[in-house]
This record gives C-alpha cells, sequence and structure tokens, in this order.
C-alpha cells in the first residue's frame, strides 16, 4: 500500500502540454500555510492553483505525488530518500522531469544520496523549496517552483538540458552533491563553492552548458537502496579531548567515519590523537578526510598536519562536501563488505561529486 496521495493538476491552458513533469512533495516551508490561529500546516496540493495562478500558463502537464505524513526536513532520513527514490523509479518512464519539493535544513543531503541512488539517470531531478511559506506576501515559493518546474521541462534537441539532480534555489541552479545550505534568514540559502553554477534566473534561464553532466546513452534507471548508518561524522576543532575521540571512535558496530579536518586536511599531531586513527584503521573502520571549509580541497601530505594521516590509510576525500561525503559512505557501506572495494569507490566520482587531480 502506498504512503502517498496522487492530484493530477488541470492547468486548463488552451495549448497542448509540451512535456509532463511530476512533482514530489515532501514536506517543507513551501508547502504550508497559515490556519485561522497563524499556526503553519500543510496545504492540500489539489488547491495549488489558487496560490500558483501562474501556473496555468505553463505548457504542462503537471502531477503531484504527496506524503501523506509530510515530513519537516530536519526529521528526514535514509528510509525517506529511499521513498523518493522508489517514485520516481516507479513513474520514470511516465514523466520528462521531476521536481522534489523538500525543505531546506537538509535538501543538500537528500539531493546528494539521491544522485548516488539513481545510477544512470538521463532525466531532470530538480529539487526547490523556500525560505517563507507560499501563502505569504514576499514567499519565494512561487519563483522557486515554477522556474523549477521550466528547467525540469527543458529540452534541447529532445534531449533534457539538465539531466541529472540538482537543487534550484534563489535564482541559481546548482549539482545537488556540489551544494550546501549556508543561510537561514536570506533568500539565497545555498552555495556551490567547488564547482560551476549549472544556470542562472534571470530575463532568460542561462544554462551553463559545459557544467551540466552529459549523457551519451539512455540506459535503464537503477535504483540503490541499501544505507548503512553505522557511521559518524567527527569534526575537530582546537581543544579537542583524548577522551572525546576515543568515544567516538569506539562506537560499537562502527563503520565509517566522515573526519571534519583543518584547511586542507590538517588535524592534530598528539600520539594520542594518531594512535586512535591507527586502531579504528586497523579495526576496519573506513575514515574519510574532508575539510570544514566550504571551498577548496583536502590535499594529505601538503603538511606536515595531513602526512601521518595519509601514511596511516585516512582516505582523501578530495572537494567533497561534508553532504556528498556522508550520503556516499553510508550507500558505499550498505553495499560493500570490503575495505579495499570501499575505498576505491569512494575516491572514484559516481555523479559529479567530486573532482580528480
Amino acid at each position: 500500500m502506498s504512503n502517498y496521495s496522487q492530484i493530477n493538476i488541470i492547468t486548463s491552458s488552451p495549448k497542448t502540454p509540451e512535456s509532463s513533469i511530476l512533482i514530489v512533495y515532501t514536506g517543507g516551508t513551501l508547502g504550508m500555510v497559515h490556519d485561522e490561529k497563524g499556526a503553519l500546516i500543510p496545504f492540500d496540493f489539489a488547491s495549488i492553483l489558487n496560490h500558483v495562478p501562474s501556473l496555468r500558463q505553463l505548457e504542462l502537464n503537471l502531477t503531484v505525488i504527496a506524503f501523506d505524513n509530510p515530513v519537516d526536513s530536519s526529521n528526514i532520513n535514509p528510509e525517506d530518500w529511499v521513498k523518493i527514490g522508489a517514485i520516481i523509479r516507479d513513474h520514470y518512464n511516465d514523466y520528462d522531469g521531476f521536481v522534489v519539493l523538500h525543505g531546506t535544513d537538509t535538501m543538500a543531503f537528500t539531493a546528494s544520496a539521491l544522485s548516488f541512488m539513481l545510477e544512470n539517470l538521463s532525466k531532470p531531478v530538480i529539487f526547490t523549496g523556500a525560505q517563507l511559506p507560499i501563502s505569504s506576501l514576499r514567499s519565494d515559493a512561487r519563483e522557486n517552483l515554477i522556474t523549477a518546474l521550466e528547467i525540469a521541462s527543458g529540452n534541447s534537441t529532445e534531449r533534457p538540458v539538465v539531466p541529472e539532480v540538482c537543487i534550484y534555489f534563489d535564482y541559481v541552479l546548482l549539482r545537488g552533491n556540489r551544494s550546501k545550505k549556508v543561510e537561514s534568514l536570506h533568500f539565497d540559502a545555498f552555495q556551490s563553492e567547488n564547482y560551476p553554477l549549472l544556470a542562472e534566473s534571470g530575463v532568460i534561464i542561462n544554462y551553463n552548458i559545459d557544467a551540466i553532466r552529459k549523457i551519451e546513452d539512455a540506459k535503464p534507471l537503477l535504483l540503490h537502496s541499501n544505507f548503512d548508518t553505522n557511521v559518524v561524522i567527527l569534526k575537530l576543532y582546537p581543544g579537542i579531548t583524548e577522551k572525546a575521540v576515543r568515544a567516538i571512535l569506539e562506537i560499537p558496530d562502527l563503520r565509517g567515519v566522515v573526519l571534519e579536518t583543518f584547511g586542507s586536511g590538517n588535524a592534530p599531531t598528539s600520539d594520542w590523537f594518531i594512535d586512535l586513527i591507527k586502531k579504528a584503521i586497523e579495526r576496519g573502520i573506513i575514515i574519510l578526510n574532508v575539510s570544514q571549509c566550504p571551498g577548496g580541497r583536502v590535499i594529505q601530505g601538503r603538511y606536515d598536519t595531513s602526512q601521518q594521516l595519509n601514511d596511516l590509510g585516512v582516505i582523501e576525500g578530495a572537494d567533497l562536501t561534508l553532504e556528498a561525503a556522508i550520503t556516499k559512505l553510508m550507500l558505499i557501506l550498505g553495499e560493500e563488505q570490503h575495505v579495499g572495494a570501499i575505498k576505491k569507490r569512494l575516491i572514484q566520482p559516481i555523479c559529479g561529486e567530486l573532482t580528480l587531480n
């Protein structure tokens, strides 16, 4: 039995629709309205034309699949990622593109996960949301939604212009697994420091074709859905104690660690720290090194403070975002048991999430 409802939107456009788009509403601010007491509640997507009347001007067949129980993005977990991925897989041949409406707080995590889950993706999957509810006078929801739909339906020479998982927000289109939320009070909530914009929306939508993922031949879509959540993020800071690091690295059944280091991959060289990292790796725990800096990349061995990590077998995370690193690690751990295979897959790009030297 499905745990979502499906709504067909009749736009009453006099022209024959050029594309069919499936909107997947998971939850989040975009789909909220104020009730008579001023509290925010999810609105009925059957009435979306009342909130966004300009949708009637789009020459699109629109269908909405809405979670029966919308999820605040702070509560999103891998089960929800699998649910979104399964909806896209099950309806993949029926639509030209997909728009996923999602809360902003963890949108970059979900977009990263979906980019790894949807192997052979050759259609647009555009995530968007809003900082203000769609019922608010100054809401950014309407522009974000309309332009995301335009991008999802865009094609050139009968091929989608953007055949990958992306985030569209505040006039810019970003690769999903290169994105990070950086603002909670302004509309420009997302940035992609290590990869160019895929498009900018102004009077026209200006696509950066050279930066968009190329698809040679469309292949059947495959869904990867096994996640191992026995992972942690260990963020370093000046004054971090042996007791704290030990408590994290000795968690029972721990399989993977994303180590957030300083600058270009640097970490303390204290004997106790190096010893704990060494013992964790000897127990088969995968440690993936990413930088706390939003831009730049990890280069282990560039300084003495990262050379020992390199020697111990810590994996160099290059320019992976934290969001891409943790979701990729969970997915690979869910599919692999052999340490060598896990390490090999982590450092090989799957869909443009990292740049090789």
